[in-house]
């Protein structure tokens, strides 16, 4: 009986380990660069809040929500970018659960009339929770008596929340069109273990991502387009442990209104049923006054099956509308 619970405890352990360590990203990453790259922290130069809502394969029972909300801000004075954001992860068939909270900052280098160089960091606290307190282990089992002891001496023990310190850097280079950053998060490698006196380190995350942005008018006659359509090329490549994705696509930018399309690819597949598709996400973003709304739908190509796709809204409030250029959504100029 210990030996059966005991592998029942090893194999949940696992499971929390492999499927959880991954870090979640965004759809329209590029609204909320932050959550790729802290050296996009104040980045239109001005005051900026938002919060977004990501539901993943809704029809599921393996339904995923995250949540994300931010606050940054730019000193002119410091050229500094200050802010902080807040995660909120979860997976209803399991009951995990994954917060934390941020602190960013990046600073402002000029490098010509043109360029610029943001050197960014992020430091965070981390919980993770899997809902551990109903599990029972074979030593707390009392047959003969059939009680279940409150106390167990296991040594597979497993926590019911971990508690962690992480801390992330990146880089960013700039200009008012083009833009390249990369990034390392959990730098600290933290331990995500569940199990006591476990030893299992978070992988880190790298990423690059790009975009250009351009009139189309500088290049062709936009004919059936407003003229001062605007077009951005993005991409961002994302890689922690065996997991990597690399989503390109571009999107047309009228004066309060952007529309575009995303290809969710895997460009190193680690078995030959890996598809190198894995989703098609169609966004749109709509800007009035100060607020700009986000949505976006990710078709899976896949073979998850019914999944019902991924839906994700989010909502900004730019408090100066005469900031930078914001790449990537509506903005009058």
């Amino acid at each position: 009986m210990t030996k059966v619970y005991t592998y029942i405890v090893i194999g949940l352990v696992m499971l929390s380990v492999k499927s959880y360590a991954q870090d979640p990203i965004f759809t329209q990453y590029f609204l909320i660069p932050e959550t790729q790259n802290p050296s996009f922290t104040g980045f239109l130069e001005s005051t900026s809040a938002g919060v977004f809502h990501r539901s993943q394969w809704v029809s599921l029972n393996l339904k995923v929500d995250t949540d994300y909300a931010y606050f940054s801000t730019y000193s002119e004075e410091a050229q500094s970018g200050i802010g902080v954001n807040f995660l909120n992860h979860r997976e209803s068939f399991t009951g995990y659960n994954y917060v934390q909270a941020n602190v960013n900052y990046a600073y402002n280098i000029q490098l010509d009339y043109d360029w610029y160089f943001r050197p960014g960091i992020e430091v965070g606290f981390g919980s993770k929770s899997f809902g551990f307190q109903n599990l029972v282990l074979g030593d707390q089992i009392n047959i003969g008596n059939e009680t279940i002891n409150p106390i167990s001496i296991d040594p597979l023990q497993v926590k019911n929340r971990l508690n962690f310190l992480d801390i992330s850097a990146g880089l960013l280079f700039h200009n008012n069109n083009f833009w390249i950053g990369t990034s390392v998060k959990h730098l600290n490698r933290p331990n995500i273990s569940f199990v006591e006196e476990g030893n299992v380190p978070l992988d880190m995350f790298f990423s690059v991502t790009t975009g250009y942005e351009f009139d189309i008018a500088s290049y062709v006659d936009p004919v059936f387009l407003p003229y001062e359509t605007r077009m951005m090329l993005t991409a961002n490549f994302m890689k922690q442990a065996q997991y990597n994705r690399l989503d390109i696509g571009t999107a047309l930018i009228f004066n309060n209104l952007s529309i575009g399309t995303t290809f969710a690819l895997n460009p190193m597949p680690q078995s030959t049923n890996s598809p190198f598709l894995g989703s098609i996400n169609f966004f749109t973003g709509l800007q009035y006054e100060k607020f700009k709304i986000g949505l976006s739908y990710d078709a899976i190509t896949s073979k998850i099956g019914k999944s019902g796709g991924t839906f994700e809204l989010g909502l900004v409030y730019q408090f100066d509308l005469d900031a930078r250029k914001c790449f990537g959504c509506p903005i009058n100029e």
